[in-house]
Parts: structure tokens; C-alpha cells; sequence
């Protein structure tokens, strides 16, 4: 029996919630009722007339007829917006990453669990079809035990235009918070177990655009699995080249642009923050004709190996390789939003609830420590979903 429609509000407008509004549009689980950004004209120009328009979060959480909220706020609002949500009796979505400190992630993970209510972390790029094909074949047994998990990505983050608060690691700024994210989600998602340590290098590669736009970690795992992960946002060779062109939306892939220089002024500032808006209309598309990498993703479990194509997969063991094709009819956010829906219903847990985004966040938070100190990094707040 198809469960009841959930009437949806939406807090930010940026790319990351403009992606997920077709996905909305699509799903029969969510009807979107009302929105609320700081920019009340990009608002109106990206909903229909039926949606009601709120210039503060508290309206929209406190508005009658809003069962859940979507918060795709700066990262440092997002515990308060989560929590308000909550305490307005709102089931929470919530974009990663969901909070700048350990402390503030399970703050919200506790309280989603004392009201009740449904707090899922998303999107990451563990929702990635070929991703959650991997895992399938890591339950089946099939390539024996996970031993190692390597996840690589080269893209051009750092150069893009940018929110002053994007690259301010204090403020979860900078590559390991916004992108190494997704990295971790996959490793947490693949390795079949719960991470233990964290070993990492962090790099600031350019003064005149100082974040962290590198890094490089290793982390181990219960079961003995390792995860190593390495990220690159400056732009010079792209991962692309590693996945038959590829890019992380499904598309083939275009040259970035040049890389803008680092404002200097407060109008270069708000120069780039309106290049930042504009990118955001269809930065991310809402259907690809091929599967999304993350840069590319590689398992190596006891009995053979398997990687991401622009179809599926290849599966290696003696016997061979074998191609898996994957459909391309659901996005990752359609997925996510399913997840949402379900967990709502309570058909099903959340795939990726309050306390797995803290696992997350630790994670990131461990590996900028580890590449300030040179320390090994022991993790604390890891879950694992069997």
C-alpha cells in the first residue's frame, strides 16, 4: 500500500537543493509546499505558484501542513536549523556535511531520536547506484572478505566560485569536509565493518586560495579492511581521465573554465557569490544518460576486484571480468528521497540517519587533525549498518 504523500518544506535554494527539486517533482512519496532562502527571487523563480514562499526559517517550521524539511543551509547553520526543525516536530533531510563538529552531529542525532522523528543525512555519493550494487555483491560473499577499499578523485573544487564560509575549514569548509564527505560515506558504505583509525595529510597548495584543497588518508577497519582515500580540488588533471570521461553527474565531461583568482575586495566577494548563484541553476543535472563517479572507486576483496564503468561495473575473478550494466532511470537524489520516504513510513530504518552523518563528520574531523598533527587519529563515534 503506497503510504500517504508527505508535505515538504524546503530551507536553501542553492545547487544542492535546486538539484533535488525534479526529484520532488517526481516522487509520489513528497509534495513540496513551501520554500524559504535568503534570496526571495530565487525562491519565486524555481517553484510553482501553489508553493508558499517564507523569508525566515522559523515560518517555515512552524508553518501548518509541513510534515518533513529539507535544510540545505551553510553548514555552520545546520545545527541550529536541524534543531528547530525538530523541536517544530519536523522530520529532518538534511545536506552533509550535516554539522562542523562531532559534538553538534550527535547533538542532533540525539534529539531526532528523543522526538521520534526522522533525521537523514544527504546527499552523498553512497547513494550511487553502482555503489549500492558494490555493497550488494560485498553481502553476497561472492569476493570473499573486504580487504582494501581505494576511492580517488581529481576535480576542480577549489576554483569554483565560492561562498567565503566553503573554504574556511573552521566553518566546514575546505575539500575534506565538503567532498571527502562522500569519500567516507563510500568507504563506511563498502568496508563492511566500523572504521577504527584515521592516519592523514592535508594540503593548502595555493596561499592566494587558502583551504584545504587536498588530501590523502588511510583508515582501518574492524574487520581488518583498509580504506584509502585521496582527494585533489585544484583543478590541473581531473578524474575524468580515469573514467572513460565521465564526470560526477553521469555527463560527459567539459574542461572546467579558468580558475577565478581569490577575491580581495568585498565587491569581488559579492561578485563571486552572485557567480555562485548563477552556477547553481543546473550545476547539477536531474537525469544522465550514464552512471555518477565520485572519481573512481576500486574494491579489492579476497576472491577478485570490481570498479565503476559508465554503465555498472566490471566484477574481477578468475574466471574473468564481467560487465554488470546498471539502469539510469532513478537519480541519486530519487534515491535519496526514497530512503526519506521509507524511514518516514517506518517501513525501513534510514540508511543514513543522524548518528551514521556523525560517523561522517568524525571521520572528516579526524583527518584534518591528523594532517594538522601527523597523529593517528582513534575513532569514537562509528557506526556500522549490517
Amino acid at each position: 500500500m503506497q503510504m500517504p504523500t508527505a508535505r515538504l518544506g524546503m530551507l536553501g535554494l542553492g545547487a544542492a537543493g535546486q538539484a533535488f527539486l525534479p526529484s520532488i517533482a517526481r516522487s509520489q512519496a513528497f509534495r513540496l509546499c513551501a520554500v524559504c532562502d535568503l534570496s526571495p527571487d530565487t525562491a519565486s523563480g524555481l517553484v510553482y505558484e501553489d508553493v508558499a514562499i517564507f523569508t525566515s526559517p522559523d515560518e517555515l517550521f512552524t508553518a501548518p501542513g509541513i510534515d518533513a524539511v529539507y535544510i540545505g543551509t551553510p553548514t555552520d547553520m545546520h545545527h541550529a536549523h536541524v534543531m528547530a526543525a525538530l523541536a517544530a516536530g519536523k522530520h529532518v533531510l538534511v545536506e552533509k556535511p550535516m554539522a562542523t563538529s562531532v559534538a553538534d552531529a550527535l547533538d542532533m542525532a540525539e534529539a531526532a531520536e528523543a522526538a521520534g522523528l526522522v533525521l537523514s543525512v544527504g546527499h552523498a555519493h553512497g547513494y550511487d547506484l553502482p555503489i549500492k550494487m558494490m555493497r550488494d555483491i560485498v553481502l553476497s560473499g561472492r569476493l570473499g572478505r573486504v580487504r582494501v577499499v581505494n576511492t580517488m578523485c581529481y576535480t576542480d573544487w577549489v576554483y569554483r566560485p565560492r561562498r567565503p564560509d566553503e573554504l574556511k575549514v573552521e566553518l566546514g569548509g575546505g575539500v575534506t569536509y565538503r567532498q571527502g564527505g562522500h569519500q567516507f560515506d563510500i568507504l563506511n558504505t563498502l568496508a563492511n565493518d566500523t572504521a577504527q583509525t584515521v592516519t592523514a595529510a592535508t594540503f593548502d597548495l595555493d596561499p592566494g586560495r587558502s583551504t584545504i584543497g587536498a588530501h590523502s588518508a588511510m583508515i582501518t577497519f574492524r574487520n581488518g579492511a583498509v580504506g584509502n582515500v585521496f582527494y585533489n580540488g585544484y583543478g590541473r588533471f581531473l578524474s575524468t581521465e580515469l573514467t572513460d570521461g565521465i564526470g560526477e553527474w553521469g555527463h560527459e565531461a567539459t574542461p572546467p573554465e579558468r580558475p577565478p583568482r581569490a577575491p580581495e575586495t568585498p565587491e569581488a566577494e559579492a561578485a563571486e557569490i552572485e557567480l555562485k548563484r548563477a552556477r547553481a541553476r543546473g550545476a547539477i543535472p536531474s537525469a544522465a544518460p550514464y552512471q555518477p563517479h565520485f572519481g573512481l572507486t576500486l574494491v579489492t576483496g579476497e576472491k577478485g576486484e570490481m570498479r565503476q564503468t559508465r554503465d555498472g561495473l566490471l566484477v574481477y575473478t578468475t574466471d574473468g571480468a564481467e560487465k554488470i550494466e546498471l539502469p539510469t532511470d532513478l537519480t541519486p537524489r530519487d534515491l535519496v528521497l526514497q530512503d526519506f520516504a521509507a524511514a518516514i513510513e517506518g517501513s525501513r530504518p534510514c540508511l543514513r540517519d543522524g548518528r551514521w552523518g556523525a560517523a561522517i563528520v568524525e571521520l572528516c574531523a579526524a583527518v584534518v587533525e591528523a594532517g594538522r598533527t601527523g597523529r593517528r587519529m582513534e575513532l569514537k563515534h562509528q557506526v556500522f549498518q549490517a
